[in-house]
């Protein structure tokens, strides 16, 4: 069952969420301030993927509350290989001020050798940072990037925990035309023609551990403007789901999804051979080719974060009303994340 989200306060006055489920915008109205959880539990981020069939840049701003994050990662899918640099200060509590809405409000980190700023200018998304000594021999860093909306709708769920005043308030936009350039060293790499980003907006309340499945696909296909967000696994979503795909200017709401990542002989995820997608429904078929593994794993005492985010090529179809949307090899990543945080 799909439940969609009316206008109104996010939270209620005992910190739970007024309502549960999905809307194509931001309608429901979040404040820091009326969260009723410890402060302590508080996640907020903006995370940006920016990429085309040879290269991709991810930059993430967080503010965990008992620690922030400024994260940055360059892929190179030719040459199967990325560059992750993270910067973590602890007991940020709020003080990045992430703003309320993703429509409005910038965000800014900076330190001694690290500045990263998303901004709204002429209605279009600035990403920009500068960081030096990025690469692995120490070259400096700079990125320039405007990303455009082409899409009238997103898809944004408000989802419960099962523990008083947790959930989680997500928007993820797909479809973000881009224009720029990341910089290393004197190696200039152009995010111009073919190169699309998509947008992860999350605010929250969450428990202790948890794991979650996303997937996301942003292009154009036989001059069509296409993509679309596939997700599950965390809190209670019996009322909603993630799940949307995107079509020149249409989105297509999305029941169930599972990803089939293959297991290796040792039981584990053998993440880099093909993997389906498949639903109970029978609206979703895809095959998805991975090319690398952005793989991390942070382990400091209590707090843990076992990442697998994985970038290849997405072929298959959507089956809407009858109809079958045919996509072949088109770029995207799909990811597996277990966290105790």
């Amino acid at each position: 069952m799909q439940i969609k989200l009316l206008p109104g306060k996010l939270l209620n006055e005992d910190g739970n969420l007024y309502q549960s489920g999905y809307a194509n915008s931001l309608v429901k109205d979040y404040s820091r301030n009326d969260i009723k959880a410890g402060k302590s539990r508080i996640k907020e981020w903006d995370y940006y993927y920016v990429g085309n069939s040879k290269y991709g840049v991810a930059l993430t701003i967080a503010d965990n509350s008992y620690m922030s994050l400024c994260s940055l990662s360059f892929l190179d899918f030719e040459k199967k290989e990325d560059i992750t640099k993270s910067a973590i200060k602890f007991f940020s509590f709020g003080k990045l001020k992430l703003p309320n809405s993703s429509k409005e409000g910038d965000v800014h980190y900076k330190s001694k050798n690290i500045e990263m700023d998303f901004t709204h200018e002429f209605n279009k998304r600035h990403l920009t940072c500068s960081w030096k000594k990025f690469s692995k021999d120490k070259k400096d860093c700079r990125i320039d990037l405007y990303l455009e909306e082409t899409n009238k709708d997103s898809i944004v769920v408000a989802t419960p925990f099962n523990k008083q005043a947790h959930f989680y308030y997500n928007q993820k936009i797909n479809c973000l035309r881009a224009n720029g350039y990341v910089k290393i060293g004197e190696e200039i790499y152009s995010f111009n023609e073919n190169s699309w980003g998509v947008l992860d907006w999350g605010r929250g309340v969450w428990t202790y551990k948890n794991t979650w499945y996303w997937s996301s696909m942003s292009g154009e296909f036989e001059g069509k403007r296409i993509g679309f967000n596939l997700g599950y696994g965390f809190g209670d979503n019996t009322s909603h789901s993630e799940n949307i795909f995107f079509y020149d200017d249409k989105s297509f709401k999305l029941e169930d999804v599972h990803f089939d990542i293959p297991i290796n002989k040792k039981g584990g995820d053998s993440f880099l051979e093909q993997w389906k997608f498949r639903s109970i429904t029978g609206d979703i078929n895809i095959t998805f080719t991975p090319i690398m593994n952005r793989h991390a794993n942070m382990n400091v005492g209590i707090i843990q974060s076992l990442q697998n985010q994985v970038f290849g090529t997405f072929s298959g179809y959507f089956l809407i009303d009858g109809k079958e949307y045919f996509f072949s090899d088109m770029p995207g990543f799909a990811e597996k994340v277990k966290n105790k945080w």
